[in-house]
Parts: C-alpha cells; sequence; structure tokens
C-alpha cells in the first residue's frame, strides 16, 4: 500500500492513535503498517507546554489497532534479537479473556480506565 492509498482508505474514517513518538520512529511504524497493508498515517499532535519537544502521532482504523500492535511487537522483538538479548517476554495475548484488544502501544490486554491503557495510559477512546 502507498501513501496516497492509505491517505484515501483512512479519508471520512473513525481514525484512532496507536503510537506517540518521535517523527522517524512515526513514519517507521507507518512504512511497517504500509507493507502489511495497514492504513496508517503520521499525525502532529500539538503540545501546548513551552519548550515541549514534538510528538507525532501514527493514526490507523481502530478495528486495525490490533494488527498494529502485532507489528509493535514483532519490531520490539526484532529489536532485542538485533541486541543480542533474550526475548523473555512471552507474546500478548490478542484478546484478553474478557474481550478487550490489546493496547496498540504496549500489548496490554485489560479494560480501558477513562478511555486510556491502564498500563501506558495511552488515549484511545
Amino acid at each position: 500500500m502507498t501513501p496516497d492509498e492509505a491517505q484515501q482508505a483512512l479519508q471520512d474514517k473513525d481514525v484512532v492513535p496507536c503510537m506517540e513518538t518521535s517523527l522517524p520512529d512515526a513514519r517507521g511504524l507507518v512504512e511497517a503498517c504500509l507493507a502489511e497493508g495497514v492504513p496508517a498515517l503520521v499525525s502532529r499532535e500539538a503540545c501546548s507546554k513551552p519548550g515541549c519537544s514534538p510528538k507525532f502521532q501514527v493514526l490507523v482504523q481502530r478495528e486495525d489497532a490490533p494488527r498494529v500492535a502485532g507489528l509493535l511487537q514483532q519490531r520490539w522483538l526484532e529489536s532485542i534479537r538485533r541486541e543480542g538479548l533474550p526475548a523473555t517476554m512471552a507474546p500478548a495475548p490478542a484478546v484478553a479473556e474478557d474481550g478487550e484488544p490489546p493496547c496498540p502501544a504496549c500489548g496490554t490486554a485489560a479494560p480501558l480506565v477513562e478511555g486510556a491503557c491502564s498500563d501506558c495510559g495511552l488515549q484511545l477512546e
């Protein structure tokens, strides 16, 4: 999928942020998403605090968030292997026992707290 195709696919859709990070990391995740056929865009999230470093959000359709979570986990495991460290963390379940999908940023599959991930705080609603 190309960036133009992603832009077209996400036009007028309900998109959610799945990661907030630096521009190079956001672009890297978007490229990984597009390679897997998942439409994704980079959006700048403005910070109103003085001296705040710019952060960028990767936006995807809500239903694609579990796939992006899998991509993030795969990228994390690949970085662990590159560093020669043991990957001791077992993969997170695709869906928790109570039916909650995992957080696309950290993989936690738990009920949201005020619309945000209970572990990393990513706002999902």
